[in-house]
């Protein structure tokens, strides 16, 4: 149930490769480039969405038929600076990644899926962005997303979001969920199986947080010692996080659905309450839609 795969330099080569043991619908690829570098990327099977983290690329996407020349993407120097910008390369395409400032942060993340539609960019003033929670409940978090609901049809399965806990320590993931069966509860709800990897961050660098995984609310399942780099593959369970005092926590997320677009939680029944006590939160939930 789930891995922790802790900070090492994958030398630009895939973290979470396709069909991967644990998160086959998932993929994950941090690059990393200096001026004038390129990298060529190509993932068979699946869409894709290459995210600025810091620095600035231009981005030709071609199937060999239609070339797209994205130029200038990315306007921050790392993920604490402001908002992503990214380039969605869909089933069928490649990419080639120029790296045009001094250095550039490139996270690649895909989901597996069956048809190919059209390449766009998602632009700083394009990401949506919530925040709720609150310093009082401990679970004060922003969420930057790049591929999700306002971009619904233009994407498969693949949702990509950026998240922060906001002020210096926190919960994330919370009330604690899962979403790992395509069902109909008995209460007439659904759940959807969506696979998630993360990749997290901490301000300053040397933070650190832990990532909870339990496959039954009344279980107890391991916990991962998170830093700067540490990636986290989940397919089932609850999976809450938590953040150190003193230290703000970011975490790349890939989500990909099996055969939903929509990505529907089911809380841990002990703990969901709290989705009435937590502020925003269900305005959150709405946005993963």
């Amino acid at each position: 149930m789930g891995k922790h795969i802790p900070p090492f330099d994958n030398k630009n080569q895939p973290i979470i490769d396709v069909n991967d043991e644990v998160t086959p619908l998932c993929y994950f690829n941090q690059v990393r480039l200096s001026q004038g570098e390129q990298h060529q990327h190509v993932v068979e099977g699946y869409e894709s969405v290459i995210v600025l983290a810091g620095g600035t690329c231009s981005i030709i996407v071609t199937n060999g038929e239609k070339t797209e020349v994205y130029d200038n993407i990315g306007k921050r120097k790392s993920v604490w600076d402001g908002n992503p910008e990214a380039v969605y390369v869909p089933l069928g395409y490649s990419a080639t990644i120029d790296c045009v400032s001094d250095t550039a942060d490139v996270m690649i993340a895909g989901g597996k899926f069956e048809q190919s539609l059209e390449p766009f960019c998602i632009r700083e003033e394009n990401v949506d962005i919530v925040q709720y929670g609150s310093d009082d409940t401990k679970t004060h978090r922003k969420i930057k997303h790049v591929l999700g609901q306002s971009n619904s049809d233009n994407r498969g399965r693949l949702l990509v979001s950026e998240l922060f806990t906001v002020g210096a320590g926190g919960w994330s993931g919370f009330p604690p969920h899962k979403h790992d069966e395509d069902r109909v509860k008995p209460d007439g709800s659904k759940e959807t199986l969506y696979e998630e990897v993360y990749q997290f961050r901490f301000n300053p660098d040397f933070g650190f947080g832990a990532q909870f995984l339990y496959e039954h609310e009344d279980d107890f399942g391991p916990v991962y010692h998170v830093r700067t780099g540490s990636v986290i593959a989940i397919d089932k369970g609850y999976h809450p996080s938590v953040a150190a005092p003193g230290y703000e926590m970011y975490y790349f997320t890939i989500i990909v659905g099996k055969t939903e677009k929509s990505l529907i939680q089911h809380f841990d029944p002990h703990h969901e309450y709290q989705v009435e006590t937590i502020p925003g939160i269900k305005d959150m939930i709405a946005k993963f839609k």
